[in-house]
């Protein structure tokens, strides 16, 4: 007895909350008849409540701060690498998004500006589809739409990709918008597919099918951020956004009529149509005037905007008018302009040079004596 007051005592003078101490006590009890036979009940609680060895859970009784050890340090996990792993997609999702929205402002240029686009595949087919009905949507260039998507996923990619930057809220907020933006655009990719190869079948577009790979790329890498059960719960909204894009696209281009798109079917030979207009001395005085100083205008025999520009001057003013024709020996595939064109680096009809000055287009009147430096006491032609 003395043996577990002495126990007893020791156990009770540690600062120990009531129930570690009565767990303590069954703990000095059941080691003083651990010797007999008799108390295998005793032993046996004992073994699920003492032992610190049998047990995945220690119950600390100590009145002093548990000491750390290396089984509670912290177990390094995965989230690290994760996090890496959706930086370093989101860093390829913004490298594809700036390649595209660099080849959809070369288009989108060249569309507004003029100018013959540079084709390494399929030279003359690809002018051809990206000057057909079905390279505007309701009147705006498709490039300059592609140019603001691009734009947006490059800009998402940046965001996504600047990691710790931002909140989870933010990096959630930003796959969410990917998925929407690269859904229509995977989606436009596809029917435009569809287009080329049937509308304008025999075609080739490399700038088409490269954002249509782009796009896809897109698309797949931005649904690699989502789990199963993610993309199921949106399946149904992507579906429906594919369908509005079908719809979309579809009544932009109700009312295009079949026609001939490809150059090897036209075959225009050097005709050139009458003028049936009658010179004013104005208009013939202008005319000397330019054929006086070199200047020279460079047209086409199909060119509508030429044929207006020589029925303002008349035909007897264009006798002394200094006309180089771009095309004559007709119009058709494989046949080049005209060398004298080439040199001039004519992109346009009609194109006047007047003292080194290059006017682009229809002029009026006024416009070519100012350039010519024409002056006449009459101001009507």
């Amino acid at each position: 007895m003395a043996t577990l007051h002495a126990r007893y005592n020791y156990g009770l003078s540690t600062s120990l909350s009531p129930l570690c101490a009565t767990r303590q006590f069954s703990c000095i009890l059941s080691s003083l008849f651990a010797g007999s036979s008799a108390a295998p009940l005793r032993n046996n609680f004992t073994a699920k409540r003492c032992s610190s060895q049998k047990q995945n859970r220690v119950i600390s009784c100590s009145s002093q701060p548990e000491d750390k050890t290396e089984d509670n340090a912290e177990v390094p996990t995965s989230e690290g690498t994760e996090t890496r792993g959706f930086q370093i997609d989101f860093g390829v999702i913004a490298g594809l998004g700036i390649v595209g929205f660099s080849e959809t402002v070369y288009l989108t240029y060249m569309k507004l500006f003029g100018g013959p686009v540079s084709c390494p595949i399929g030279a003359g087919n690809c002018e051809d589809v990206l000057n057909s009905d079905y390279s505007f949507v309701f009147g705006v260039p498709l490039s300059a739409v592609g140019m603001l998507a691009y734009g947006s996923v490059a800009i998402l990619g940046v965001l996504g990709a600047s990691g710790n930057s931002f909140r989870i809220a933010n990096v959630d907020m930003v796959r969410w918008l990917l998925l929407g933006t690269t859904s229509v655009m995977a989606s436009a990719s596809v029917y435009f597919m569809y287009i080329l190869s049937t509308k304008l079948e025999g075609e080739s577009c490399v700038y088409c099918v490269t954002s249509a790979v782009l796009s896809t790329s897109l698309l797949l890498l931005t649904l690699r951020k989502f789990g199963f059960q993610e993309i199921k719960q949106v399946a149904g909204l992507q579906l429906a956004a594919a369908v509005a894009v079908f719809l979309t696209l579809s009544s932009s281009y109700a009312g295009i009529t079949p026609a001939a798109t490809r150059s090897d079917e036209i075959d225009l030979p050097p005709v050139e149509p009458q003028i049936t207009t009658s010179s004013s001395p104005m208009t013939i005085s202008l005319a000397k005037h330019l054929q006086s100083i070199g200047a020279k205008m460079y047209g086409a025999f199909w060119c509508s905007h030429c044929y207006e520009q020589k029925q303002m001057f008349g035909r007897e003013a264009m006798k002394y008018i200094d006309y180089v024709e771009c095309y004559p020996d007709g119009y058709r595939r494989g046949i080049k302009m005209a060398e004298a064109c080439e040199s001039a680096k004519v992109d346009g009809f009609p194109t006047w040079i007047i003292k080194g000055e290059v006017l682009s287009g229809e002029q009026e009147y006024s416009e070519i004596a100012r350039a010519s430096g024409f002056e006449s006491p009459k101001t009507n032609k």
